[in-house]
């Protein structure tokens, strides 16, 4: 057979057999916390780890940490993975420490084994990273003292989550309705977090006296609810009012009627014949 045609099976057969031993799976991870990057080697029976050359590389070609030969080795290591890795020998899983949301993308882990004539890939296995961040929980204030006819004014808010929330509202008690408007989303320029905040303008529900508001915020993922918030207004209930109408009038009736004694008395002193 042509030389020529055999070294042309052969890369033909090298390329499927890489074809068939990629693996590709998902990871998700929270910010600040630890990624587990998945490398299972279907051989390692029968391979010695010190006969491997096992590395991770991003998705752009960065690499993340390198295994040669049974120790770990720094050279190609880019800055930004130093010391935020390790590797876990038993479960060949490489541990990247303190996530941040740019770590979010593709890793790849290659495996080669060393030869007379040069390494050759037993292995490659792809894992996509997602990164987020759970907000923290709404907190809803008053944005100031409450009157009938003020109206209800709230102000909700949440901090340092990933990905862009979808939606914020407030709900109130006796309404079914989602309210609020003006959903600020305000994202940091370092650690890409969001910041979301909402407000709400809107009068004081006729012959209500106190209601109770939630704030929501709503992810891909998730809802994340505030803690019930109660609005009370500062006004006397109408029964309340009445028995002060009723105490009022009679301390006026009474002093009406002291004010009609004195006068009556003094008019009899004065038809009382003098002394001569």
């Amino acid at each position: 057979m042509d030389p020529r045609c055999t070294m042309k099976l052969g890369i033909l057969f090298v390329t499927a057999f890489m074809l068939s031993a990629a693996v590709s799976m998902k990871r998700h991870a929270y910010f600040n916390r630890t990624a587990y990057l998945p490398c299972p080697f279907t051989k390692a029976q029968n391979i010695s780890l010190s006969e491997l050359v096992v590395f991770w590389q991003d998705q752009k070609k960065l690499v993340l940490y390198e295994h040669y030969l049974g120790s770990e080795k720094l050279n190609n290591v880019n800055a930004k993975y130093l010391g935020r890795t390790s590797f876990d020998e038993d479960n060949w899983t490489l541990q990247l420490h303190s996530v941040q949301i740019n770590d979010t993308g593709s890793y790849d882990c290659y495996i080669q084994k060393k030869t007379p004539k040069g390494s050759v890939i037993l292995q490659q296995t792809g894992t996509e990273l997602s990164v987020t961040a759970n907000f923290s929980e709404p907190e809803i204030k008053e944005i100031q003292n409450i009157t009938r006819n003020s109206g209800i004014n709230l102000t909700c808010s949440s901090k340092q989550g990933y990905p862009k929330p979808t939606k914020m509202y407030f709900w109130i008690t006796n309404s079914t309705n989602e309210l609020g408007d003006n959903m600020q989303i305000l994202q940091d320029n370092a650690t890409e977090l969001f910041s979301v905040s909402i407000n709400l303008s809107i009068p004081f529900p006729d012959d209500v006296y106190n209601v109770t508001a939630w704030c929501v915020l709503e992810t891909e993922a998730m809802r994340i609810f505030s803690r019930p918030h109660d609005i009370v207004l500062p006004e006397v209930q109408p029964v309340a009012e009445n028995w002060k109408v009723w105490i009022a009038a009679a301390i006026i009736l009474g002093i009406v009627v002291v004010l009609a004694f004195l006068v009556k008395r003094c008019s009899r002193k004065q038809e009382q014949p003098g002394i001569s």
